[in-house]
């Protein structure tokens, strides 16, 4: 037995902490630390770090983790309030740049080799990675700034949400059209909406199922909730294989599903926390590593510069103005609009996870990682700098009404509190 999986554990989980301490200190997200890691351990780099069939897995079961918790985390709650108006700018958020990005593998002749999936999926499958946006930064940034509570902020928060779901949809029309990858003969279209939808209608079944099965029973019993925590595992990995074996659906698609399910549940900041443990201390850090492991080399002729030129302008441009569009024929000022635009650009982990899944099925090169890296980290890196300058100068919206509230409250409890003394 070849014990080498042991030493390049070691060496991803303590590179990945080092350089996320790194990357934290300079005002980054760690995960832009995990992604250098990878780049500067594996065949990029250093060589220390070989992509081997058991870091793939993992990797595997991280992506899948992390689809799972990102489902328990949403507010569906939120995805009701948010309404028409955020499902438009979401909308208009996904339309633009998968046909920006579309535009810009067409023009490069990207999948025009003749390898991996038909060039026409490749090159559309460009376009769904920048579908992508990771709300995370925005909303860490909007609530240092005090403007989470704007009209603005409590858009982007809902148009994130359905753009998620958006995303995902996109993402598996593409993957279920590229069929098992190099040599799979192409499923027509109609079969592929079918199959889809009738996913769907299997999860939801699945859910309900769930729900009046397992959590009305685990509602009643109380004594040992770990043993919750691992069934709520085993019905996402079940959902994730029942999505890629019967219907030829991501599975991240069915994990997310299976979060999605868990989310208004009992209990599910408990079960979330365990897999955030789970997460952050080994399936995370590999699968970020194992996305900069894939980089075999960071030469760049200039044909590839000018793509990543290219690809990074496209990400930031069809997001303001797809988003921003969207906003505006909702009502919302020419200000309100750029700043939506603006709060949605960023790509994140969510990018990374789209194009790790295309890789396994040839519908992108692996050349075209450094240039998707390059995206993901400068979308990451901007958005916060570029909310800070539409944001500025303008007096938070909410902040007379809210002491308003505050005062009125404060008055009611005095009140109550002399009632109580009186009696």
């Amino acid at each position: 037995m070849d014990y080498e999986f042991l030493k390049f554990l070691a060496l991803i989980l303590l590179s990945t902490k080092l350089f996320g301490l790194v990357t934290r200190k300079i005002k980054l997200p760690q995960v832009v630390g995990a992604l250098l890691a990878g780049v500067f351990l594996g065949p990029a780099c250093l060589g220390l770090i070989e992509k081997t069939d058991f870091i793939s897995s993992l990797s595997e079961l991280g992506v899948i983790l992390l689809m799972f918790t990102v489902g328990m985390e949403t507010d569906i709650g939120e995805l009701k309030k948010s309404g028409k108006a955020s499902f438009v700018i979401a909308l208009c958020g996904v339309i633009v740049p998968l046909l920006g990005g579309f535009a810009v593998a067409k023009l490069w002749g990207i999948g025009e080799n003749g390898q991996g999936a038909p060039a026409i999926l490749q090159q559309f499958f460009i376009g769904v990675i920048l579908t992508a946006t990771s709300v995370s930064i925005t909303v860490e940034t909007l609530k240092e700034l005090g403007k989470m509570s704007t009209r603005a902020g409590n858009a982007i928060l809902g148009a994130a949400l359905i753009d998620d779901i958006l995303g995902i949809i996109a993402l598996t029309v593409i993957t279920s059209l590229a069929g098992g990858g190099e040599g799979a003969d192409t499923a027509p279209l109609w079969l592929v909406l079918v199959k889809i939808v009738a996913f769907f209608i299997v999860a939801i079944l699945a859910a309900v199922v769930y729900h009046i099965v397992y959590i009305k029973w685990r509602d009643h019993d109380r004594k040992d909730l770990r043993r919750h925590t691992i069934v709520s595992f085993v019905f996402c990995l079940a959902l994730a294989w029942i999505a890629e074996e019967f219907f030829g659906v991501a599975d991240i698609t069915g994990a997310f599903l299976a979060g999605l399910a868990l989310s208004g549940s009992t209990n599910v900041k408990y079960t979330t926390s365990k897999f955030d443990t789970l997460s952050y201390m080994l399936l995370s850090p590999v699968f970020f590593t194992s996305v900069g492991l894939s980089m075999t080399s960071i030469k760049m002729g200039s044909n590839l510069i000018w793509f990543t030129v290219a690809i990074v302008l496209i990400a930031l441009a069809t997001k303001v103005v797809g988003c921003g569009l969207g906003a505006k024929v909702c009502r919302y000022t020419g200000k309100e609009s750029l700043q939506i635009g603006v709060g949605m650009i960023s790509r994140g982990e969510v990018a990374l996870i789209v194009a790790q899944k295309g890789a396994g099925l040839g519908l992108i090169d692996e050349k075209f990682f450094v240039p998707i890296i390059i995206m993901v980290v400068f979308t990451t890196i901007i958005t916060p700098v570029l909310l800070k300058f539409v944001f500025k100068g303008q007096a938070d919206e909410n902040v007379d009404s809210q002491l308003v509230r505050n005062i009125e409250e404060r008055q009611k409890f005095e009140e109550q509190i002399q009632e109580l003394s009186r009696k």
